[in-house]
């Protein structure tokens, strides 16, 4: 979700972790070595770059002593790395854990307008310690890496599960059965300001992602990882214990510009597809004759949409394996292209009844991308031209 711009921050954070801290190590077996060590769930809150349109989750370690302070941040990504947008949609991208130095971290966030939000972990000297043995060996080379998974392991989730690794007791959360999204919604809500954005997701995502998730499945949003800390309680020795003991704003909201999205919603563009199909299927009735040049144009791109949900069905990410969509939207029109350019006898049309249907059906079970059933009449109207010019 996050992307540290500058190499040379990275790389000044790790030098400052290793050395710092290997001090504070030796130091760990005397009971005060932790007690001037603050460790925090750091929470920012989104902005307009696409992958920061979920919002974003670290740790911070700050040393009130030796005034060491540092970000830890499981979102460590290279868009220069090859084929990284195609890595990202078949569920093969490496993300890392890096750490930077707070004043950079806040001041990036600060420059575009996101809010951080810090939560004062209440953890015993012991606690932090193994939080601190943990983030070491979470730093060492063949550990930083790790498959990053949207929903299931992510920046939000790599925090959370340390943070429960190192905790002496039993960690309960309150419930939240008003919470009841499903992932669909929740990314939805999250790219309420860009249709576009939403219309991608909901054609790649499948009917897995429509189905009610719990607590923890929700807490790969960072909004609702902040959410459940503010209210979980540490159980031990018979006594329960707040997780968070204090509440910050370590960075304001600040002035954000929205971004417009392309001129017109897919559900216009739809629509406009709709209308202009209409059209020229009332010339193709007064000629009696279709027009093959644009039942091709509509056959390429309905087989080129089926491509992608297609190779979707290989992807890594489990909740684009069951897509219902592709039963409409697949690369069969390849197949009968030829014949249909030529203007000869074929089944298709028969074909594409049967698929419209079957999607339509689908509907019931999948909430499917903004526009696609108009889409879809667009296509059942050239089966229904050519039934009626054939009859």
């Amino acid at each position: 979700m996050k992307h540290l711009k500058e190499d040379f921050c990275t790389f000044l954070g790790i030098i400052l972790m290793l050395l710092p801290l290997k001090a504070v190590a030796q130091d760990s077996i005397q009971s005060n070595a932790m007690d001037s060590v603050e460790v925090s769930l750091l929470t920012c809150s989104p902005h307009e770059e696409i992958y920061s349109l979920y919002g974003h989750t670290a740790l911070r370690w700050h040393d009130l002593r030796s005034n060491e302070d540092l970000a830890f941040n499981w979102g460590v990504f290279d868009f220069r790395k090859p084929y990284f947008v195609l890595r990202f949609v078949f569920g093969l991208t490496d993300y890392e854990l890096g750490t930077v130095p707070m004043k950079y971290f806040t001041e990036e966030y600060r420059n575009v307008g996101s809010s951080v939000t810090e939560q004062v972990l209440n953890l015993t000297a012991e606690e932090k310690q193994r939080l601190f043995l943990a983030l070491v060996k979470n730093l060492q080379p063949e550990n930083r890496i790790y498959r990053y998974n949207y929903f299931y392991d992510n920046c939000s989730t790599r925090p959370r599960d340390i943070v429960e690794q190192c905790i002496n007791g039993k960690l309960e959360y309150a419930d939240r059965e008003d919470f009841t999204s499903s992932y669909r919604e929740m990314v939805s809500m999250c790219t309420r300001n860009h249709p576009w954005a939403t219309f991608g997701n909901d054609m790649l995502l499948g009917v897995k992602a429509d189905m009610v998730t719990d607590r923890r499945q929700q807490e790969f949003l960072p909004e609702h990882l902040l959410y459940d800390f503010d209210r979980a309680q540490i159980y031990a020795n018979g006594e329960y214990r707040p997780l968070v003991k204090e509440r910050r704003i370590l960075v304001p909201a600040g002035v954000q510009v929205i971004e417009q999205d392309f001129l017109f919603s897919p559900t216009e563009c739809a629509c406009g597809l709709l209308i202009l199909s209409i059209v020229i299927l009332a010339f193709e009735w007064r000629r009696k004759k279709t027009f093959r040049l644009w039942d091709g144009l509509l056959m390429v791109a309905q087989g080129l949409v089926g491509l992608v949900l297609f190779v979707m069905l290989f992807s890594q990410h489990p909740t684009t394996s069951t897509n219902l969509q592709i039963l409409l939207f697949n690369p069969l029109p390849f197949f009968f292209l030829p014949a249909v350019a030529r203007g000869r006898s074929t089944r298709w049309w028969i074909l594409l009844t049967v698929m419209f249907v079957l999607f339509m059906i689908g509907s019931l079970f999948q909430q499917y991308a903004e526009g696609m059933q108009i889409v879809a009449l667009c296509l059942l109207l050239r089966s229904a031209i050519h039934f009626k010019l054939k009859a």
